[in-house]
């Protein structure tokens, strides 16, 4: 049996690039475009700024941000691999009180749009760092970064069960005001991420972050010992998109109501296209702001040019287009 596929690939532009709707959603968040920065791979923005008005972008994410102070592991905290690179930074940064009095106020200066990450190792933390940034007011989103290890349970990762996951997002939601969607970020590395999607959603979340790294492993064959002091470290880069799409797809087929912001090695306008067929309303970019600190805006260009060329009149028609029968 035959079946015919329609490929809209070089078919007349609807409208111009400059005229394509790129606006959506996710949840209760309005965004103008579906491009943000990735948590970690720009701090709060002000990196950045210096190559791009943030405020331009979809939305910046910030570097995850925990209840006090912390160093991060030690040295050697990054590795280059094929495609990617590991990290072992140890969520580093300068705690809540300085993020609230510096970079959150900063964000809002510039008239960008915060999505704000939080980590933390108990259920408790992640309420009391809600609870803080609910009263600072400012931030559009809060991104739960629940692939921390959990310090109550042997340090088993929160993302990686979905009792723990969903406990943690329940704890968020009830410290956060209504409007400001609380999306989950999932870890690739669970045997069935759909379960643990749910589990979220049905804990509160409005959406979900998809995904973060892949765990991996780099070793010296001089020295013959890993290359990262902490051993093993967070894959990130081109390496890992195969995989982050095939979340984003399977998490979208289940569940195509809740929104998705996806993430995982987007280099450019049709890697971000890719993401949004298979269901994601928005993307994230991290890895490749590294050696291209304008990144997120010429992925926007880039995914506003492709979509004209596809005939698309709105960002929003491409969502989830790639599920529908051929």
């Amino acid at each position: 049996m035959s079946t015919t596929l329609t490929v809209r690939v070089g078919t007349p532009a609807a409208t111009p690039a400059s005229t394509v709707d790129m606006s959506t959603t996710l949840g209760r968040f309005e965004l103008p475009n579906p491009v943000l920065t990735a948590s970690g791979c720009a701090g709060a923005g002000r990196e950045l700024n210096q190559f791009f008005d943030v405020a331009q972008i979809g939305g910046v994410v910030t570097k995850s941000i925990m209840l006090r102070p912390r160093s991060g592991r030690p040295t050697a905290r990054m590795a280059e691999t094929p495609s990617g690179m590991l990290n072992s930074i140890g969520l580093q940064g300068p705690g809540i009180d300085v993020f609230l009095e510096k970079d959150l106020p900063w964000l809002v200066e510039q008239g960008a749009r915060a999505v704000v990450s939080i980590a933390g190792g108990s259920v408790e933390e992640f309420g009391k760092l809600a609870t803080r940034i609910r009263d600072a007011g400012g931030a559009s989103m809060i991104e739960v970064n629940i692939s921390c290890p959990n310090v109550e349970d042997r340090g088993q990762v929160f993302a990686c069960d979905p009792r723990a996951a969903a406990n943690v997002v329940q704890a968020v939601r009830r410290a956060t005001r209504a409007e400001v969607p609380v999306f989950a970020k999932l870890s690739p590395d669970v045997t069935d991420i759909v379960a643990i999607a749910r589990s979220c959603v049905d804990a509160g979340a409005d959406g979900l972050s998809m995904t973060n790294t892949l765990l991996g492993i780099v070793i010296d064959t001089d020295t013959m010992r890993p290359v990262l002091a902490g051993v093993t470290g967070g894959l990130s880069g081109p390496a890992i998109r195969p995989v982050a799409l095939r979340c984003v797809w399977q998490v979208h087929q289940a569940m195509p109501e809740v929104p998705i912001l996806g993430m995982g090695g987007i280099r450019t306008g049709l890697d971000a296209l890719q993401f949004a067929l298979a269901g994601a309303s928005a993307v994230s970019v991290g890895t490749e702001t590294f050696h291209d600190p304008s990144a997120p805006m010429r992925v926007l260009r880039e995914l506003t040019k492709a979509l004209a060329d596809r005939g698309f009149e709105r960002f929003s028609d491409a969502v989830g287009l790639a599920h529908q029968p051929r």
